[in-house]
């Protein structure tokens, strides 16, 4: 039993940031919390921690051996609820991460909205356009938009995705429509800067023979920006044409702010995916989360509000 409290202590200072913290959430006091991190770390020979009077960091092994923890702490409180009585309840912590346009729009408006539902769930949401290395990092999961690559994680579709051409009707009323891709030399595009992900240029499916092709166009235009939410302002100001994600224009195509033009042209679709790593029993409080991500995505009211109304009206 004693084993199983150190863990819970590591996992806990860990979730909190500080042996202050864990000591105040479960009523002891710190020096109890740092005995027993001592007393593990000595058990298993390694250090796992590197502590300071104001914070802790998680070492190398650390960090890879916190996975392990909140792993088997998890599998050990489903088993419990298992057989509680009543209903199985989810609870435990979920630790994710999302790109920051999407997350920001469509992610964390659900977060305290899935909480209410799940009381005794905690969640912490890391936004970060960079794709993360989500065992080593420590994340439960991700959201990601686009194809997924081959690679060890499971993914799961939550929602379909594609890349259109918007502008205002103010704009096409003032310099004309374009009715072919290869027009757009003509307008004023708005491009994202410095960004891996768009370096091969705006896509489309064009006719080649009997069947249809990607080509990548590389417009220009006097402004581009290495964010694509102010590409997203510049275009809803006017500006000039965008090309961006249906989750990202959904509301504002629906309220006639913006039109899409170049339809016919458009890529084929891609996906939001949610990702995590390979696990043969997945947490209650993750299958949940996840559950819960798909049903809200499933309704079109939810991208045509940005995900904020829905989730202020539970």
């Amino acid at each position: 039993m004693s084993n199983f409290k150190q863990l819970e202590t590591f996992c806990a200072v860990a979730a909190r940031g500080g042996l202050t913290a864990a000591a105040k959430a479960e009523g002891v006091a710190p020096a109890m919390i740092g005995r027993r991190l001592d007393a593990l770390e000595e058990r298993l020979g390694v250090k796992l921690m590197l502590r300071t009077t104001r914070r802790v960091s998680l070492t190398y092994e650390g960090s890879a051996f916190l996975e392990h923890c909140q792993r088997l702490l998890a599998d050990i409180a489903n088993a419990e609820a298992s057989v509680s009585v009543g209903s199985l309840r989810a609870n435990g912590h979920i630790r994710m991460t999302a790109p920051a346009g999407f997350g920001r729009r469509h992610v964390a408006p659900l977060v305290p909205q899935f909480r209410g539902l799940n009381p005794e769930v905690s969640l912490s949401l890391n936004l970060n356009d960079r794709v993360v290395d989500l065992a080593a990092d420590g994340f439960d999961c991700a959201v990601r938009v686009g194809e997924m690559p081959d690679s060890s994680l499971v993914s799961v579709r939550l929602a379909d995705n594609r890349r259109l051409c918007v502008a205002t009707p103010a704009y096409l009323k003032r310099h004309g429509t374009p009715q072919h891709p290869h027009e757009l030399v003509n307008f004023d595009c708005l491009t994202l800067s410095g960004d891996i992900s768009q370096n091969r240029g705006w896509a489309f499916s064009l006719p080649h023979g009997e069947i249809n092709t990607i080509v990548h166009l590389k417009p220009g235009g006097p402004l581009s920006c290495s964010d694509g939410e102010v590409l997203f302002d510049w275009c809803l100001a006017g500006y000039g044409i965008a090309w961006r994600s249906t989750w990202e224009v959904q509301a504002e195509i629906a309220s006639g702010k913006l039109i899409p033009i170049l339809e016919a042209f458009a890529a084929p679709h891609n996906g939001v995916y949610a990702v995590f790593p390979q696990r043969k029993h997945l947490p209650l409080r993750l299958r949940l989360w996840i559950d819960y991500l798909k049903q809200q995505y499933a309704k079109p009211e939810f991208w045509q509000s940005h995900g904020r109304a829905l989730a202020n009206n539970p």
